[in-house]
């Protein structure tokens, strides 16, 4: 996993990923949102509305800790041995919304996620058992906030960005033919 040397390196390489993640979908026709091709996992609607659904929850661990409420991670309905269960809630939960909605969500997240970075300390972002909400997330690691930062924006957007341009070369190139 890349190790980053400040919050600004962090943010710039989430804002990177993110805006090349994004435009992939400033193509994809409303109407084939819900559209499943046999190579790719997920419709577009179901690739955003994972990483809404990340996201959201990423936001959430660090809002809870800060109300001093119990976090429960990855949430309190799913365990982590139940990730196809949650990954279905968030289908369920946003891949409803048009792709314009999804779009605009992520962007508040991932907005809302880099403000997130700078109301930290360096020490709370790059130094372990800064939160609890981390320590208790993982039993066999130790895993800093940057690490859960990194894992559910900058890894997955470079994952997904590729998944949805395969779905595009497939479902594009059907849609015309």
């Amino acid at each position: 996993m890349k190790k980053y040397e400040s919050k600004e390196e962090l943010k710039a390489e989430i804002q990177k990923t993110f805006e090349k993640y994004i435009s992939e979908f400033a193509d994809i026709p409303e109407c084939l949102k819900d559209t499943r091709v046999g190579e790719v996992d997920r419709t577009p609607a179901e690739n955003l509305a994972y990483q809404v659904g990340w996201t959201s929850l990423l936001l959430k661990w660090e809002e809870d800790e800060r109300k001093g409420l119990p976090v429960h991670t990855p949430s309190a309905e799913f365990k982590w041995n139940q990730l196809g269960d949650l990954y279905q809630w968030f289908t369920d939960t946003y891949a409803h919304l048009s792709l314009q909605e999804l779009t605009d969500k992520l962007n508040e997240n991932v907005n809302a996620i880099c403000a997130m970075i700078d109301s930290l300390s360096e020490e709370e972002l790059f130094t372990p058992h800064r939160r609890k909400w981390a320590d208790e997330a993982t039993t066999t690691a130790t895993w800093e906030v940057y690490k859960f930062i990194h894992v559910n924006t900058v890894a997955p957007f470079g994952t997904f960005r590729t998944k949805i341009r395969k779905w595009k070369k497939i479902a594009l190139y059907i849609a015309v033919s």
